[in-house]
């Protein structure tokens, strides 16, 4: 893809990278509060990766 990107096209792209993110620290201390360690990308609910799956378009 080139470097040059129409506005919506941006768009698009940056919504499902905010998609990849893990959830925030604070996720886990609200449901599980100090008792219990958990990764935040458990909490996510939308797990893309660049290389696995591709957007549609």
């Amino acid at each position: 893809m080139g470097s040059r990107k129409v506005l919506s096209e941006k768009k698009v792209l940056s919504k499902e990278a905010k998609h990849t993110r893990w959830a925030p620290f604070w996720v886990v201390l609200k449901k599980y509060a100090r008792g219990r360690q958990v990764h935040p990308s458990r909490f996510t609910a939308v797990k893309r990766s660049w290389r696995r799956t591709k957007i549609k378009d």
